[in-house]
């Protein structure tokens, strides 16, 4: 009889996407990505706030570099949302 033993290692923190993620992330890849809720990245997709966007029908597709380039320096409140 054999014993099967599961060995958790440290959490890690989340990592920055490599060369081996894809060109164009989903809305949910994308909002996971930068950490905000799906919603809240759908409406800033909607007002034109997000750059990299791929439409394909009713498909949207966020080009991952250029919503890396604009993530650092968007720094207003929650994704670029003027009061």
């Amino acid at each position: 009889m054999s014993r099967h033993t599961c060995q958790k290692g440290p959490a890690t923190p989340a990592e920055p996407p490599t060369a081996a993620a894809p060109e164009f992330l989903t809305v949910e890849e994308a909002a996971a990505l930068l950490r905000v809720n799906r919603k809240t990245l759908y409406e800033a997709i909607r007002l034109g706030q997000v750059p990299g966007i791929a439409r394909l029908g009713r498909v949207l597709r966020i080009h991952r570099d250029a919503l890396l380039a604009w993530w650092p320096g968007n720094g207003g409140p929650a994704l670029g949302v003027k009061p």
